[in-house]
């Protein structure tokens, strides 16, 4: 099939580039700018430039390509990852403007399909409880902070523009809540950097008993298995078997490493420096099910818990740098 990957240099885009190719896909991938385009073409993807919210432009690249299926994988955070909402407010605009751009382009383009990524977070932040929310849970309508509210309400508009569609029958539409994304290329590179120099903190009380990861790699296979998996107008939890703590994953990552004990530091330092950090992942407590994406897209984890991923990141970590997949990030 030809696919369109939106967001090809991205954390998620890029591996998914790869494994569509490997697959014998003919991918048209799309980047913001020319010095991003080398490693798409390096994997054997053609690759175009534009501007998401270019409504215009961005037609003009999809009808181009003719793509029998678009990948909704547009995000701009910065790869530091976001400390503070405000970090989030590029990917805001891609998730609800380029959303209606994107599809808009895909449905003039004759696509069958559009798959887009989504978060977990859309069921909220905070104390959400130790069972594991289906797809079935509504999205959250009630937020700890108002200053949380844009990046759910982004989400929101990106997954009611798709469902409407696939309502329609304007296109099929597929919709991947994952997971936090950890992994190479998906921002453990930097962890492991900070955790050497003792340069990433954790808070002395981390109330979280839980949140949902997914290695990147099982990300972009879940992306790859809804191409031509899945129902039209469906939701699928994507994140691996055993939520964890933020603060445990970090401390699990560090000593895997061999770099010393993360400092501990009061909350109130974090709810300050890492506003976001603190209060999606060290004070939220979410559990989902994967057994939809599993039963319905056919998908199985690679890396069922965190323990297996971060094995895997240490050993690509202390290969030579010319033996490295390359990952570029949007």
């Amino acid at each position: 099939m030809r696919i369109f990957v939106a967001g090809a240099t991205g954390a998620l885009g890029f591996p998914v580039v790869r494994l569509l190719i490997a697959e014998g896909h003919d991918v048209v991938g799309l980047a913001r700018t020319v010095r991003r385009t080398t490693c798409l073409e390096a994997l054997g993807a053609r690759v175009v430039v534009a501007d998401a919210l270019n409504a215009a432009a961005l037609r003009d690249a999809v009808t181009a390509a003719h793509p029998d299926v678009v990948v909704h994988a547009l995000t701009a955070i910065p790869s530091r990852g976001p400390l503070r909402v405000s970090d989030l407010g590029a990917t805001n605009r891609l998730r609800v403007s380029g959303t209606k751009n994107l599809l808009s382009a895909a449905i003039c383009a004759g696509a069958r399909r559009i798959i887009a990524e989504s978060m977990v977070f859309i069921y909220g932040f905070g104390d959400l409880g130790d069972i594991a929310l289906t797809e079935d849970m509504p999205p959250a309508r009630e937020i700890p902070a108002p200053w949380l509210r844009p990046p759910v309400d982004a989400l929101l508009s990106e997954e009611a523009q798709i469902l409407n569609a696939s309502q329609a029958r304007s296109i099929e539409g597929v919709i991947l809540r994952f997971g936090g994304f950890y992994g190479p290329g998906a921002g453990i590179d930097v962890m492991m950097s900070r955790l050497r120099r003792r340069l990433l903190p954790l808070p002395k009380r981390p109330r979280s008993r839980g949140v949902p990861w997914v290695h990147i790699c099982d990300a972009a296979s879940a992306v790859v298995a809804a191409v031509s998996g899945g129902g039209s107008g469906q939701t699928y939890n994507v994140a691996d078997d055993e939520p964890v703590p933020a603060a445990k994953l970090i401390e699990y990552l560090a000593e895997a490493i061999g770099a010393p004990k993360p400092l501990s530091v009061p909350n109130w330092i974090l709810r300050i420096a890492a506003p976001f950090v603190a209060s999606a992942w060290f004070n939220t407590t979410l559990k989902v099910s994967n057994e939809k994406a599993k039963q319905e897209l056919g998908w199985v984890p690679q890396f069922p818990t965190y323990r297996d991923g971060i094995a895997q990141a240490v050993q690509i970590a202390g290969r030579p740098a010319a033996e490295a997949n390359p990952v570029t990030l949007d």
